[in-house]
C-alpha cells in the first residue's frame, strides 16, 4: 500500500513538474530604478500553485486571471544583487516546483544611455530586403512561411547576418543610427515578412537569426559608433502569438462581439482620440478597433497588458544595448494606457528617444502627441512621448517638386509647414523624412536625380532628425500603387547572384554612384555642423519658387538656397541682410566652391547651395 502511495505521488509531481512551461521576462537585472517586477507563469492548470522566493524576495502580489494557465506574480526587487535566486512552487505546503531565476548585473551607466537626436541620421532597413548573410537560417522547422523571392510578398530572405555584413558600407553613407522594422518573431502563414504581427514578443525571429544576434547587430554598431533603434508595436499583436492563442483573460484584447473571432476593423479615424466632440461609439472603433484581422487590438486599459509590454521594453534595451524606440501606430492606442507605458520606459532611461508614428495632416494633431504638448494641456494629457513623424512635411515633399508655383504651392508648401513649428514643444526632436517603408518611393515621384538632390538638401538641413530609407541613396524606386512589396525591394547585393551589387562602388551603376555620392558628401558633412544639428531657424518666404533659410548658432550659421524654378534665378542678397548678418562669404559644402555674399547671387535651375557662412 505505501509502494502504490509513493507511485501515486510520484506521478502528481512528476504531472505539476511538467506544468510550468515558462516564466516572462526568463531574467532580469538589480538595480532597476523601478523594483516592481511582476513575472508571468504560463502552464497548464498552475494557478492553484503558491509561489515563495528566496533570499528575502518579497512577492507583493499574485494575481489569478480567468484562464488557470496563468499566474502573475509581482515582486520587490529593491537591494537584490545579482545572481540566482530560487522561486518554489507549492501546492498545499508540498513544494512541487523549484526554479532559478537570474538577476544580472546592468551595464555600467545603462540607466543614462545616451539616444539618438538631431545630430543623427537614421536610415530605415526592411531586414528581409537589405541583404541575406546566412542562407541557412531562411527556412526554420519553427516557422510557417517558407523563403519566396518570386513573390513580392513573401519572405526573401534577408537577415541580421546580412545587415551585420554591410555595416560598413552605412558607415560610408555617413548613417548614425539604424532603425530596422521589426525583428521579433512573426509567424503568420503568409505575409508575414514586415514584422508587425509579432508572435513571441521575447524572441527574434528565427529567419532573421537569434537574440545573440540582435545583441551583437547592437555591439557591432556601437563599435562603428552607431546606434540601434527597434521598432516596436504596442497597439497590436499577431494572431499567431502564443498568448493570443492562450488568453489570459477575454479583455487581454478588445474582442468584439460581433465580430468573427472578436474582429473589428478599426475606423482610423484618430482625431476621435482628442475631438471634445466625438461620439463614444466612434472613439471606440477607433481605439479598439483591430488594424487588420491578423493583428488583435490589444487592451492597453489592462494593467497587466501594459505591465508585460512595459517590462518587454524594457528587458530588450537592457539586454541587447538598444539606443532608442521607434513606436508604431502610437496614436491608435489607449492614451492612458500608452502614455503610461512611454512613462515607465523614460522614467528608467531618461536620456532615451522614443518617436512615434502619429500618421496624421494636421500640425496640431500630431503636436497634441508629443510630450509638454500645450496643446493636449487644454485637455489635461501627456503622452510622455519624446518625438514624432513630420508626416506633415513629408505630404508636402510629395507635391512640392512638380507642381506650379502659387499662393500655396510649389516651394511655398514647405515654408507653411514650418511656419505651424511653434506648436511643437521640442521642434528639434521630430523626425523628418521624404519616404518609408509604408508610402510611395521618393524616386518613383521623381524619377529624376536632380529633384533627390533638392529634397535630400533639404531634409538634410532642417530642424529634426532626419531619417532615410534603405535603396533611396542609389536611386530605388518604387510603386505603392502595384503592392507594399513594390515599395520593399531587394536591395542590389543582398543576394549571392545578383547581377548588382551596389554596395560597393565598383559594384554601382554610373547612375547608382550619382546619388550615392551626393547622399555620402551631405551626410559627412552634416555629422559635424552643429547649427544643422541645434541650430534655430530663420526662412524667407519664397519668390519665384526658391526658398531660403538659415540655421544658425552663435558660433556657426548656415544657408540653404533650394531653386525649385527650372531657370537660374538671381538673389539680391539686400533682402537676406538678416540672415547673412555681418558674413561676406559662404561656400557651398556640396560644389566646394566659394560664394561672395555681398550684392547678389546665382543660383542654377533645380539646384541647391548649402553655405557655410564665414
Amino acid at each position: 500500500m505505501k509502494k502504490i502511495f509513493t507511485i501515486t505521488s510520484l506521478l502528481i509531481f512528476s504531472a505539476v513538474l511538467a506544468q510550468i512551461q515558462k516564466i516572462e521576462p526568463a531574467f532580469w537585472w538589480s538595480g532597476m530604478k523601478n523594483p516592481k517586477l511582476q513575472l508571468l507563469v504560463y502552464g497548464k492548470d498552475i494557478n492553484d500553485l503558491k509561489p515563495e522566493f528566496s533570499n528575502g524576495i518579497k512577492i507583493k502580489e499574485v494575481k489569478k486571471v480567468e484562464n488557470p494557465n496563468y499566474l502573475f506574480v509581482t515582486i520587490d526587487t529593491q537591494n537584490v544583487k545579482p545572481g540566482k535566486v530560487k522561486i518554489n512552487f507549492k501546492k498545499e505546503s508540498k513544494t512541487v516546483k523549484t526554479l532559478d531565476y537570474e538577476f544580472k548585473q546592468r551595464q555600467q551607466n545603462s540607466a543614462n544611455r545616451d539616444s539618438y537626436t538631431s545630430a543623427d541620421v537614421m536610415y530605415l532597413v526592411m531586414p528581409d530586403r537589405f541583404a541575406n548573410g546566412n542562407p541557412e537560417n531562411d527556412n526554420t522547422p519553427d516557422t510557417a512561411e517558407k523563403s519566396d523571392r518570386t513573390q513580392s510578398g513573401g519572405r526573401h530572405g534577408g537577415d541580421i547576418a546580412g545587415i551585420i555584413k554591410n555595416l560598413d558600407y552605412l558607415g560610408e553613407l555617413g548613417v548614425t543610427t539604424l532603425w530596422n522594422t521589426p525583428l521579433l518573431e512573426d509567424n503568420e502563414p503568409s505575409y508575414s515578412y514586415h514584422g508587425y504581427a509579432q508572435s513571441d514578443y521575447y524572441k527574434i525571429d528565427p529567419r532573421y537569426g537569434t537574440n545573440d544576434d540582435y545583441k551583437n547587430l547592437a555591439n557591432e554598431l556601437h563599435k562603428r559608433k552607431m546606434k540601434l533603434v527597434m521598432d516596436y508595436v504596442t497597439n497590436h499583436w499577431g494572431s499567431k502569438s502564443w498568448i493570443i492563442q492562450d488568453l489570459p483573460s477575454k479583455d487581454w484584447i478588445h474582442y468584439w462581439e460581433d465580430g468573427k473571432n472578436g474582429f473589428q476593423r478599426s475606423n482610423y479615424r484618430m482625431t476621435t482620440q482628442f475631438d471634445t466632440n466625438a461620439a463614444k461609439v466612434d472613439e471606440a472603433a477607433c481605439m479598439d478597433g483591430w488594424f487588420d484581422t491578423t493583428m488583435p487590438d490589444m487592451n492597453q486599459g489592462n494593467q497587466l497588458v501594459i505591465n508585460y509590454m512595459a517590462q518587454n521594453a524594457i528587458w530588450w534595451i537592457e539586454y541587447a544595448g538598444l539606443d532608442g524606440l521607434r513606436v508604431d501606430t502610437y496614436s491608435y492606442n489607449d492614451k492612458k494606457g500608452i502614455a503610461e507605458w512611454t512613462k515607465r520606459i523614460t522614467d528608467e532611461y531618461p536620456k532615451l528617444n522614443i518617436v512615434g508614428e502619429v500618421w496624421m495632416h494636421n500640425q496640431a494633431q500630431m503636436a497634441y502627441w508629443q510630450k509638454d504638448s500645450k496643446i493636449a494641456a487644454i485637455e489635461g494629457y501627456n503622452s510622455y512621448l519624446p518625438s514624432v513623424m513630420d508626416f506633415t512635411l513629408h505630404d508636402a515633399i510629395g507635391q512640392v517638386f512638380r507642381e506650379e508655383p502659387g499662393w500655396d504651392s510649389g516651394m511655398q508648401r514647405v515654408y507653411d509647414n514650418f511656419a505651424n513649428d511653434f506648436l511643437y514643444p521640442n521642434i528639434n526632436n521630430i523626425l523628418v523624412f521624404a519616404e518609408n517603408h509604408d508610402t510611395n518611393r521618393f524616386n518613383q515621384n521623381y524619377p529624376k536625380l536632380e529633384d533627390y538632390k533638392l529634397a535630400m538638401s533639404l531634409i538634410l538641413t532642417v530642424r529634426g532628425i532626419p531619417q532615410l530609407y534603405y535603396g533611396s541613396e542609389i536611386g530605388m524606386a518604387g510603386d505603392k500603387g502595384k503592392g507594399d512589396g513594390d515599395i520593399r525591394r531587394d536591395f542590389p547585393g543582398g543576394w549571392a547572384g545578383d547581377a548588382n551589387n551596389a554596395f560597393t562602388k565598383s559594384g554601382r551603376s554610373s547612375s547608382q554612384n550619382e546619388y550615392f555620392d551626393f547622399t555620402k558628401k551631405l551626410l559627412n558633412w552634416r555629422k559635424g555642423n552643429e547649427a544643422i544639428h541645434q541650430g534655430k531657424t530663420l526662412h524667407y518666404v519664397p519668390n519665384n519658387n526658391v526658398y531660403v533659410y538659415f540655421r544658425y548658432t552663435d558660433k556657426g550659421r548656415v544657408m540653404v538656397v533650394i531653386n525649385n524654378n527650372k531657370e537660374t534665378q538671381n538673389l539680391d542678397l539686400k533682402r537676406f541682410s538678416e540672415g547673412i548678418h555681418n558674413f561676406t562669404k559662404g561656400k557651398d559644402i556640396i560644389s566646394d566652391k566659394d560664394f561672395d555674399l555681398k550684392t547678389n547671387l546665382s543660383v542654377g535651375g533645380k539646384s541647391s547651395l548649402i553655405l557655410e557662412l564665414k
